[in-house]
């Protein structure tokens, strides 16, 4: 059972039993959460407050399915949805060393026209078949033509170069997972995969890519013994291949998962002179204190990422390379498929109470993933089974999508304010912008809704006594809660179907829209909101257009 309980097979595989999922889901949702705040709180908002840098961290980037899926029209479509509420600057997913994507081959070489009419004529002697860049190609102007860049995740192994061909991870997609059985032959993939990219797009592009070494290589995504030793091996490899291209291009990892290993990889680069231009590791909310801190306390899921993200901050302020950016390439609410999480209004306060958290420890955090357009358990069987993405099959938007659109919302420079409920946030133009939310436990364990909304605890009253605005200034106010901007409610009554109708997916897409703002405005410089549980609420004082 322990290794059903892993965290990379819950979150990524099909092979652990719904009752594991269930008991283990249930043993999280019943842990302690933060002391339960008043009902009420009145929050003193000086506008003219001397603020902190707010850069939007957290919609920079995201993960989504594997590299092939992006030529797709449905994950293309979810990808210019995504980018028009957030303006998100790049994607990172697996396998673009996939053999389905067909970058290499040793054994294939080109068939030239002159031998399909002259069986004698001599084959090409040089190296040009093995490596075939048709579809990569495709998967990155693809990306560009968006706006998007690639975060380059360098995985997994090619078949013909793995070190064991048969040791597959269990993800549908069965990549592998094993070191090279020749550096020399990954050396000359990853440069020539390197100089291609340079030659097609140029240096002056490209330098702005990041490139990233592997995935989660200390659970079961790598298969090199000792896992640590022999990853560093892969690394140092890897990154002098890329800077051996261009000392502008830029490689970092470990990307590991529950935050794990940064202090001990940054030592290695430094004693080993190996080039790091960031480090990148990952955490999910649900994610144990054993796994993440090894020690046995129980950190509520609206502590846990914030915590991780902190603990990697620091470990590399203390380490010989104190000023390497930090990059968290994957995060989440949850790494199993719980879709009274991921699918459902808890996202809201969630998502606002990880922003307020996080803020200022690291330079990026990848939500994942942007889109349910994705495999990695299966073919999708249902529209909402607790996927990471933000977009369901079929083009519904899920509350996720709308919690990210409100918070875009934010300005980018923060106001001091004493509360672990809110934001307070000021625009270039003077537009004053708070998120409220009103935090909640996620409802029932898994798929069951076994705790109905109203037993999620009281509504919340926020008073704010705002200076440094006009006294009768408008306010627009937007929503996401059980009654507003929740696709699930009209999928409920739908009866939860399977295979929604053409015209259910109509109306479930119009469901899932962001709902019509409120409008109210200040009397005496003061405004009262009520949040319900599990809700968050955006007010926009000074301007009331929303934000591109």
């Amino acid at each position: 059972m322990k290794s059903c309980l892993q965290r990379s097979s819950l979150r990524r595989s099909p092979f652990c039993s719904a009752a594991a999922l269930l008991l283990f889901t249930a043993a999280l949702a019943s842990s302690p959460a933060q002391t339960t705040p008043s009902a009420s709180e009145t929050l003193q908002v000086d506008a003219k407050a001397k603020t902190t840098p707010f850069p939007h961290f957290w919609e920079q980037m995201f993960g989504s399915g594997r590299a092939i899926l992006s030529l797709r029209d449905s994950y293309r479509q979810d990808l210019r949805s995504v980018k028009q509420i957030t303006g998100f600057q790049s994607v990172r997913f697996h396998a673009i060393f996939q053999d389905e994507v067909g970058l290499y081959d040793p054994d294939r070489k080109p068939i030239l026209f002159a031998q399909m009419k002259d069986a004698t004529a001599a084959a090409p002697s040089d190296n040009t078949g093995i490596y075939n860049f048709s579809y990569i190609d495709q998967i990155y102007d693809g990306l560009l033509d968006h706006g998007i860049r690639p975060f380059v995740e360098l995985s997994f192994m090619p078949i013909k170069l793995a070190s064991d061909p048969t040791s597959l991870h269990p993800f549908w997609y069965r990549p592998n997972v094993t070191p090279p059985r020749d550096y020399a032959q990954w050396d000359a993939m990853i440069t020539a995969f390197a100089q291609h990219l340079v030659e097609r797009y140029g240096i002056e592009e490209v330098s702005h890519w990041d490139f990233e070494v592997w995935n989660e290589p200390n659970i079961d995504f790598w298969r090199g013994k000792p896992a640590q030793a022999s990853y560093f091996e892969l690394y140092d490899h890897t990154a002098l291949a890329i800077k051996k291209v261009s000392p502008r291009l830029r490689v970092g990892g470990p990307s590991t998962a529950q935050a794990a290993w940064t202090g001990d990889f940054l030592r290695h680069c430094k004693e080993n002179n190996i080039p790091v231009d960031f480090a990148s590791s990952h955490v999910y909310a649900n994610d144990t204190a054993k796994d993440v801190f090894q020690t046995d306390e129980v950190i509520p899921r609206d502590r846990m990422v914030c915590r991780a993200v902190r603990k990697v901050h620091d470990e590399i302020a203390a380490s010989p390379l104190p000023s390497t950016p930090l990059i968290f390439s994957e995060y989440n609410a949850s790494y199993a498929n719980e879709p009274n999480v991921t699918d459902s209004v808890y996202m809201g306060p969630w998502l606002a109470g990880t922003i307020s958290q996080c803020d200022g420890l690291t330079q990026a955090m990848s939500y994942w993933s942007f889109s349910d357009v994705f495999e990695e358990q299966g073919v999708v069987r249902t529209p909402f089974y607790g996927g990471f993405g933000l977009i369901a099959e079929d083009g519904i938007p899920k509350p996720a999508f709308n919690a990210f659109a409100m918070l875009h919302q934010l300005g980018d420079q923060r106001i001091p304010l004493a509360s672990d409920s809110a934001l307070a946030t000021r625009r270039a133009d003077g537009t004053l912008v708070l998120a409220l939310w009103n935090y909640a436990p996620p409802d029932g364990t898994g798929a069951s809704y076994t705790r109905p909304p109203a037993s999620r605890g009281p509504s919340r009253t926020f008073t704010l006594q705002l200076s440094g605005v006009s006294p009768n200034a408008a306010a627009t106010i937007l929503r996401l809660d059980e009654g507003h901007g929740n696709v699930i409610s009209t999928y409920d009554s739908m009866g939860r179907p399977a295979f929604p109708s053409r015209d259910q997916i109509v109306k479930l897409r119009e469901a899932g829209k962001a709902a019509p703002p409120d409008h109210a405005s200040l009397h005496n410089g003061a405004l009262t909101i009520q949040v319900p549980p599990q809700g968050l609420a955006v007010v926009i004082l000074g301007n009331e257009r929303a934000k591109r």
